[in-house]
């Protein structure tokens, strides 16, 4: 059926959405030949129950491309959350005055404006097709006139399985095309009935238990489990979703780009899609998962990263060895314990037997050879890499060791250095010595070096004596924090001489560290103040300022934070001179760093943390203009911590209205938001940046960087992103669509804003 995108972009439909939407909804049931959606005008071909939705979207940082897809479509999944399921061609893309139709003679076509042909067909014009129809369980079929199914989405899987979906031979999943290496990441069904994952043709890196037989399925259930099954549709194979049994209405398998297989679960308290079960559960197991970006570790807290181990020359952000074959200076070998590294387009390698000595020396020896890996295992085995493309995993467990060869610059020669040869050379002399000469040495030494044990002790006894005397100068509660009191807090602000803000003073404590004295005009009882005050000290991040103490006695409630020497980033985008010094890549790195610490607060801390006043003046620069968000957490000590108004919703909008301000320099929120929209929609988006910035700037930043700020700003908060999708968006490891109007571009809260 046919129905109008309810987040078109066009101003005057806005204005007649309802009744554009009774209209549509009158065409129900199958898709007439002749049918057409299109990039101009935005429209959908939308299952019978609502819940699927076919039709033009975009997933790159480039406006002009546009990919055709079916999408989770349910009321109840916030837009910016609604998942493409399935992509008409995989990698196919087209310009914005494209349509894909299924034309006169049953055939669906995909016609590129900008190549002026179709690049993409169902190839069904023999099959007598009459119509279509986009199924509620998300499979777009097209009928013939006695009604038989002649061909399906679901045959031509791209990247992900809904419940009820199968995976046979031939068919594969494989990864969307997000980067240069995650297409090359597929699943398929091998020829003894295992699910495989695997890298390119001939790497596989993940199989679904013993071989069964052939002629199997693989599909997902309803209920939470991938499963094998025979002929006879019995499983011989299942894994199950932590979930497995649970009422969830939506799922979804997907082999993500970054090469594991997952299984989704939409989660409605949360609103989001949670990953409830994996294929290979040590993300740096995964073959080539950091591709030309290094090699995998394991964070801290259990995620994957990738680093580049060597010492790359080149201004390419590829992570390659630094050798090369006409390498004219001398090579070494670096050792990399704990390391396991394999080439990422192997040209040639060799498996052999030998000691780790021999291994290292083999490679050194061949000049072909970049890499060697000894498996220190007990096999014996080395492996001798010839490329420069080079990837793996490093981790404490491996007791695997590498070694990579570098091609070291020759040392100079010193042209002043003498060498004489032994007939050259002046006969040896003999000299006499001065008893009473070395006695007088000896002695001077000796003195000296007492007289410098002495000053080293006396200054140890003072600086440990200084440091004591700050220890004692002030008590600590259990949560580590100083607690002082009023007359301390007069003394160290020298009696708020020194004002750096509203109710904001400049201290300094007895060791000489400077410190930022907040006066708070709190209500709140005072064992409640201490409690809600430890809570806020034990959170650390390095982008939000550390809380160092607090002040509580009757009529007197003070918070002291971290000094942040360059003061807010307000101060800089305000001031025509200090702006100059605020350059693209600042702006942006102020953006990101202070996503990052909203997101910690909001998912990192033990306890939700809403910041409840994200704004340019409470983000500061340290004396390395890094960034440091501070007074996150205050409206937990203001009026009895209520709480009232304060959410991850709210937090996300005053985020997009500090991103355009940070970008474009403006104050007035509610104009620049308007115009800033206006100029980004009719492809001025360069006008939007403030004229202070020297150096130019990266247009694929400011474009996800305006992206994100107007989700971020939209009027409906269901809308709106989360602060962990924030962050990938502006890292560039997540791709967003483009926003429809905001209209939250205001300074007062509405009064739905405030009901939380």
């Amino acid at each position: 059926m046919l129905k109008q995108d309810m987040y078109i972009l066009e101003w005057p439909f806005l204005l007649c959405i309802s009744i554009g939407f009774l209209l549509h909804s009158l065409v129900v049931g199958q898709i007439p030949l002749g049918s057409k959606v299109s990039v101009v005008d935005n429209n959908f071909w939308v299952s019978s129950n609502g819940d699927f939705a076919l039709g033009f979207f975009n997933t790159s940082d480039q406006p002009n491309q546009y990919s055709v897809g079916i999408r989770f479509n349910s009321d109840s999944i916030p837009v910016s959350k609604r998942e493409v399921v399935w992509v008409v061609g995989a990698d196919v893309t087209v310009a914005n005055k494209s349509y894909f139709q299924l034309n006169q003679y049953g055939e669906l076509v995909l016609f590129d404006s900008f190549k002026g042909q179709n690049v993409w067909t169902s190839q069904t014009s023999k099959l007598s097709v009459v119509s279509a129809d986009l199924r509620d369980d998300g499979n777009l079929i097209l009928l013939n006139r006695k009604k038989d199914v002649v061909w399906q989405s679901f045959n031509t899987p791209s990247d992900t399985l809904l419940p009820g979906q199968t995976l046979s031979v031939p068919q594969i999943l494989r990864a969307a095309s997000r980067n240069s290496m995650s297409s090359y990441f597929s699943l398929y069904v091998n020829a003894s009935g295992q699910l495989q994952l695997r890298w390119e043709s001939h790497v596989t890196y993940w199989t679904s238990g013993s071989p069964i037989s052939s002629n199997i399925t693989a599909s997902l259930t309803s209920s939470g489990a991938l499963q094998v099954r025979d002929q006879r549709l019995k499983p011989v194979w299942s894994a199950f979703g932590e979930d497995h049994g649970d009422v969830v209405q939506y799922r979804f398998l997907r082999l993500d780009v970054d090469g594991n297989l997952r299984l989704f679960s939409w989660v409605e308290a949360s609103q989001a899609w949670k990953s409830v079960w994996q294929a290979v559960e040590n993300q740096c197991n995964v073959f080539a998962t950091c591709g030309e970006g290094g090699i995998c570790v394991l964070t801290a807290a259990g995620s994957s990263a990738c680093i580049c181990p060597f010492k790359v020359t080149t201004e390419s952000s590829k992570c390659v060895v630094p050798y090369r074959e006409d390498c004219k200076s001398i090579s070494n070998m670096v050792r990399h314990d704990h390391t396991n590294l394999y080439g990422l387009y192997p040209k040639g390698y060799s498996v052999i037997q030998s000691s780790l000595h021999q291994c290292e020396s083999l490679c050194l020896n061949d000049t072909s050879c970049t890499v060697a890996t000894f498996a220190n295992n007990g096999t014996a085995q080395c492996w001798l890499e010839k490329t420069q493309y080079i990837t793996g995993y490093s981790d404490p467990s491996l007791s695997s060791v590498s070694f990579v060869k570098t091609c070291s610059d020759p040392l100079a020669v010193n042209p002043n250095l003498m060498v004489t040869s032994p007939a050259q050379s002046s006969p040896i002399q003999s000299y006499e010595f001065c008893i009473p000469c070395l006695i007088g040495v000896a002695s001077g030494t000796l003195v000296v070096f007492i007289l410098i044990q002495l000053g080293v002790v006396f200054c140890i006894y003072r600086r440990t004596s200084s440091r004591k005397k700050a220890a004692l100068a002030y008590t600590h509660n259990s949560s580590g924090l100083i607690v002082l009191s009023f007359s301390e807090i007069k003394d160290l602000t020298e009696n708020f001489k020194h004002q750096m803000g509203p109710e904001m003073f400049k201290g300094v404590l007895s060791n000489n560290r400077p410190v930022a004295i907040k006066c708070l005009k709190a209500n709140i009882e005072g064992r409640k103040f201490r409690t809600v005050v430890s809570k806020l000290g034990s959170f650390h991040h390095k982008n939000l300022v550390k809380l160092e103490g607090y002040c509580c006695e009757v009529s007197h409630r003070f918070l002291v934070y971290e000094y942040a020497k360059n003061g807010s980033v307000e101060k800089y985008v305000e001031d025509s001179k200090l702006s100059k010094m605020l350059a693209w890549r600042k702006r942006a790195d102020i953006c990101l760093s202070v996503a990052r610490a909203v997101c910690y607060l909001h998912t990192g801390c033990r306890e939700f943390v809403s910041h409840g006043n994200l704004k340019c003046e409470n983000v500061l620069l340290d004396e390395n203009l890094e960034v440091k968000v501070t007074e996150f957490g205050l409206w937990r000590v203001n009026a009895e911590a209520s709480g009232c108004g304060f959410s991850a919703e709210r937090d996300v909008m005053e985020f997009g209205n500090m991103v355009l301000r940070l970008i474009s320099g403006c104050r007035d929120v509610r104009d620049l938001c308007e115009w800033a929209y206006k100029e980004w929609m009719e492809g001025r988006a360069e006008n939007v940046v403030d004229k202070a910035i020297d150096g130019g700037i990266n247009l694929q930043e400011l474009e996800r960087a305006l992206r994100i700020a107007f989700w971020c700003l939209q009027s409906n908060k269901r809308m709106r992103p989360s602060m962990g999708e924030v962050v990938k968006v502006l890292e560039g490891t997540l791709t967003v669509d483009p926003p429809p109007p905001p209209f939250s571009c205001q300074g007062p809260l509405e009064i739905e804003e405030l009901l939380v």
